[in-house]
């Protein structure tokens, strides 16, 4: 993983190709251990990620519910297989996605 401070938060761009149960475990400890307890939004770029698993999705969803009501957890550049994943648990509807890390804008889902 690698920690990006930007101008209006932080992003953690994710490098693992799979966030499944062989990794997620020691993901969720190393993103709560960089994001602290409190601080600038934080944007966790998933980029790079082909694949998740349900360990993986409830790692993501670990960090959501450890993070503080007043600081934002955003997930940017979900692949379609990632964003799948999201969908399917409706997951979508609960944390704030966006395609582009840089931009307000909500990711679109693709029709199904």
């Amino acid at each position: 993983m690698t920690l990006l401070p930007q101008q209006d938060g932080l992003t953690i761009r994710v490098d693992e190709k799979r966030l499944d149960a062989m990794v997620a475990t020691a993901f969720k400890d190393r993103v709560r251990s960089m994001i602290g307890a409190s601080g600038p939004p934080v944007t966790l770029d998933l980029g790079a990620v082909d694949f998740m698993d349900s360990s993986g999705l409830g790692a993501v969803i670990a960090i959501y519910k450890a993070m503080p009501p007043d600081r934002p957890l955003v997930l940017a550049r979900l692949t379609p297989n990632v964003a799948r994943v999201f969908r399917l648990t409706r997951m979508d509807t609960v944390l704030n996605i966006r395609q582009d890390p840089a931009d307000g804008s909500q990711m679109e889902s693709p029709a199904p």
